[in-house]
């Protein structure tokens, strides 16, 4: 269903309308008359008469005309029976203002279910519960109280009516941007957050779209949705709960599961959402990127008028992944012609007190750099906007012509221009008039240079968007008759986890690397299947009720000789027994011990908000010790292959180390795709557990798997 006759109502039903100017339901009518809605307005309360110069109505249905929307004032409690009123008079989406729902407990869980229930019988779309409002700054549809909302072409969705008014104050005190929307999207009970952004996505007014978000209850539909909207628009995102203690507080606020922080930002950055991770950066970049062309080529040159400056600047692009060209002779020559015999014209460029007297410069050096051609965009820093105040008044009209010819150049050359000065705080006329053209002036180099590296971020992205994945799964069409016939014999058996011996058979039949094993029933089988194997062996207990075999005592390595070979069956069995006395006992693997190489790991599991997922790291023991992985959601591409195996820190002993070759980081690649492909064959899979894996110089080999399914009792899948 549309979001239109939500977002743009003409007609707002305002229930819980008050005469008390403390009340929502006083000061939403004050302000959407005080700032001229161009709907109209119906207070219902069967209390009232006229509120504010209004008619008040007794309920929705004495309201001769239709209503797009109403805003409900009340207590969670009275909400079911408001709603189905709603529904009688087809109004076609509701603001819910109260709390007490999902965010509080069981209670409120039930309670947010049945007005779910209630709406989708009557076909209305709710925003919220436990949601400060929203806002249409287009019509002046002002439902959250807050005067004053600057306008302008972001788009604002957050979880948290406080981070709202920080952005909107925000905005207002250090911008001449603004917002064509503001929605608290609250729970999610209804409307979720790809919903709102599919609707953002065709507005001709929003440039961008800022987000703030606790938790997604759909989140791999919103990455689906990103993956449509961030080609034509930015959007950028602050998610809280990385910490433990953030994660408790984002629960109890929304109702929602925060999730790994981990997972949500690579999923994120690969559907080519900007994940900010400092409030303080937020709104600056979105800001830039609504106003700014990005950056082509990730290259940015810097123009300072002091050198501290500009090596902090140079230093905090360079940790952002920001290149810093060298400007060609061509630029330099031309630089040199306009500044002192001190200046440096390399990247980053200094002035060297060549703008003292004439503050004008900083324009011509300006538009020399950005007709280079290995140059995609300009940082400027230092002092700029500033020299009327600290040196003589007459210079600010200097400082004002380059003001307006460096507001014209980003327009000319497609390419951003971004200020930092030590006077942005003072608000000097040069600065107010580079905001007037849309470029951003900061106080803070740490934001300034974020501003750009999201710039350039978000123009690679665009670059590369051949590459990416649009997260939706093709599930079971890979799947192979005898994988399936695993699965099902499982979970016949009332199993949720596949034994060792299924799992890489499971995997056999996908051509997967698994070492050569065999089952042995007894301590003569064991030795005959080792002397076949001629070579060191390896075993391991098969039972469904001991997973963890080394814990049990059932596992033995670098065996060889018969007699040592029965002994450990023996043994093997015995301590199961011990460990669990009431274990089926399958038998005992037998397999090569794996010739030497890297141990990795390979995991898949299913995240809370995202779906499945792909964990690659070191393996062994290490991984719990190290935890240096890498996440992708499923399903990846052979690029998201190729950067997982590179991202690690552990990730130049793949390239050898010490003298030792090179190991195998093709064939590691081809197996993480396997994995995905695997996934997407069985959607009972609920994780995969391929460690260790073993990467020689040549192929890889899987030494042990586990694979657990979904806790459910579906039919088999054949």
């Amino acid at each position: 269903m549309s979001l239109d006759r939500i977002m743009d109502a003409r007609s707002v039903a305002i229930i819980g309308a008050s005469r008390n100017p403390t009340k929502r339901g006083y000061q939403t009518i004050r302000v959407l008359l005080e700032e001229q809605y161009e709907g109209e307005i119906f207070p219902v309360n069967p209390k009232e008469e006229r509120i504010l110069g209004l008619t008040c109505y007794p309920s929705l249905k004495e309201i001769e005309t239709a209503v797009d929307l109403a805003l409900i004032c009340t207590p969670a409690k009275t909400i079911p029976t408001i709603l189905e009123a709603c529904g009688e008079k087809q109004v076609a989406g509701a603001v819910l203002l109260a709390g007490g729902f999902g965010e509080t407990g069981q209670a409120g869980r039930e309670l947010e279910n049945t007005i779910v229930d209630v709406a989708r019988t009557h076909g209305i779309r709710l925003v919220g519960p436990n949601t400060s409002g929203m806002l249409n700054l287009k019509s002046n549809m002002n439902l959250v109280g807050l005067r004053d909302a600057p306008k302008g072409n972001i788009a604002l969705l957050t979880q948290s009516g406080n981070m709202a008014l920080t952005l909107i104050m925000e905005a207002k005190i250090k911008s001449h941007k603004g917002f064509s929307y503001y929605v608290g999207v609250g729970n999610e009970a209804d409307i979720k957050f790809h919903e709102y952004l599919e609707f953002f996505r065709q507005d001709p007014d929003t440039a961008a779209i800022l987000m703030y978000v606790e938790g997604m209850r759909e989140g791999r539909k919103f990455l689906q949705q990103a993956y449509k909207t961030t080609i034509e628009k930015p959007v950028i995102l602050l998610k809280s709960g990385r910490s433990s203690t953030g994660k408790r507080s984002a629960g109890s606020h929304t109702g929602a599961l925060a999730g790994m922080s981990r997972v949500a930002k690579s999923a994120l950055q690969r559907a080519g959402v900007l994940v900010i991770e400092n409030s303080d950066e937020l709104f600056p970049v979105a800001e830039s990127l609504s106003s700014l062309p990005a950056i082509r080529n990730n290259a940015v040159a810097i123009l300072a008028d002091g050198g501290g400056h500009a090596t902090i600047a140079a230093d905090l692009l360079t940790d952002h992944g920001v290149r810093m060209p060298e400007l060609s002779a061509k630029t330099q020559e031309k630089l040199r012609e306009l500044l002192p015999p001190a200046a440096s014209v390399v990247n980053p460029v200094d002035v060297a007190g060549g703008t003292d007297a004439d503050p004008s410069l900083f324009a011509d050096c300006a538009r020399v750099i950005l007709q280079d051609p290995n140059v995609g965009g300009l940082l400027l820093v230092g002092l700029f906007g500033g020299y009327g105040i600290r040196f003589a008044e007459q210079l600010t009209l200097m400082e004002e012509d380059a003001a307006h010819q460096m507001g014209k150049m980003v327009r000319k050359y497609k390419k951003p221009v971004v200020v930092h000065s030590l006077y942005a705080s003072e608000k000097p006329h040069p600065l107010e008039l580079l905001r007037y053209y849309n470029i951003p002036v900061h106080d803070s180099l740490d934001v300034a240079t974020k501003c750009v590296a999201s710039l350039a971020e978000y123009g690679n992205y665009l670059h590369s968007y051949h590459a990416k994945t649009n997260f939706v799964f093709n599930w079971g069409h890979k799947a192979h008759p005898k994988g399936a016939a695993i699965i099902c014999q499982v979970r016949a058996e009332g199993r949720s986890a596949l034994l060792e011996n299924e799992a890489k058979a499971l995997l056999r039949h996908h051509q997967a690397p698994v070492s050569a094993d065999a089952l042995a029933q007894s301590a003569d089988e064991a030795a005959d299947l080792a002397e076949a194997i001629q070579g060191p062996v390896a075993m391991k207990i098969v039972s469904p009720q001991i997973l963890h075999k080394s814990d049990a005592g059932g596992v033995k390595l670098g065996l060889s000789r018969k007699a040592d070979i029965r002994k450990a069956y023996n043994q093997i069995v015995k301590n199961a027994k011990a460990y669990a006395p009431d274990a089926d006992i399958r038998g005992v693997i037998v397999a090569p011990m794996a010739d030497a190489g890297v141990e990795v790991i390979i995991g898949t599991k299913i995240d809370d908000q995202f779906g499945p997922v792909i964990m690659y790291g070191l393996g062994g023991v290490m991984v719990e010790i190290l935890k240096d992985v890498s996440f992708r959601v499923l399903p990846i591409s052979r690029l998201s292959a190729k950067r997982m195996t590179e991202e690690t820190k552990s990730s130049p002993i793949l390239d050898g180390v010490r003298g030792n070759p090179p190991h195998d980081r093709k064939a590691l690649i081809k197996l993480l795709l396997l994995c995905s492909d695997i996934v997407e064959a069985y959607p009972e899979i609920a994780e995969m557990d391929l460690n260790p894996v073993i990467v020689h110089e040549e192929g890889v080999t899987i030494v042990d798997a586990r694979i657990l399914l979904k806790p459910t009792e579906s039919a088999c899948p054949i």
